[in-house]
């Protein structure tokens, strides 16, 4: 039984549609401030901090226990009434530097910034330096005579074999 194409189509854009929809799940309602102008403040602010536990992903979009607790602080620091930028430093001050999606340059997160190019180009000099001491790949050795002449011969034949030499094929 083959199932209809509209089916089809709709299930499979329902599929690629969730990895986009799950961060907004992410902000529980009991955490929302009832005042939109805050809550969009915090929203903003979330988007800016990474959950400490997961791989680069903002607070805003993990559902991760520590995610939740430190929505609940940002939320609570606003409220509060502090500015952006002071509830940016609370959270370095709580977590490090490491809790910034993109942390300041300075000596202490050079190793945050220069990190991965660093690795990228110590990896190409690696690969560059292989391909150097690769030997030569040695040019092709001419057919034989013998070997020009049976050939010829495969490819005159029609069935592509030369019966007399069917055997030692």
């Amino acid at each position: 039984m083959r199932l209809p194409r509209a089916f089809v189509g709709a299930c499979l854009m329902l599929l690629l549609a969730l990895p986009v929809l799950a961060p907004a799940f992410a902000v529980e309602p009991s955490e929302m401030l009832p005042d939109p102008a805050l809550e969009a403040r915090a929203r903003e602010i979330s988007r800016e901090l990474r959950c400490v536990v997961c791989q680069n992903q903002s607070v805003d979009d993990s559902n991760a226990e520590v995610a939740h607790d430190i929505r609940r602080a940002v939320r609570e620091r606003l409220v509060a009434g502090d500015s952006d930028s002071q509830v940016l430093d609370y959270m370095v001050a709580r977590y490090g530097d490491y809790v910034l999606l993109k942390p300041p340059f300075r000596m202490r997160t050079l190793i945050l910034w220069l990190g991965a190019p660093l690795v990228l180009l110590l990896g190409g000099l690696g690969i560059w330096r292989a391909a150097l001491r690769r030997p030569p790949t040695a040019a092709p050795t001419p057919l034989s005579e013998e070997e020009k002449k049976k050939v010829e011969a495969l490819l005159d034949s029609k069935e592509g074999v030369i019966p007399s030499e069917a055997r030692d094929l």
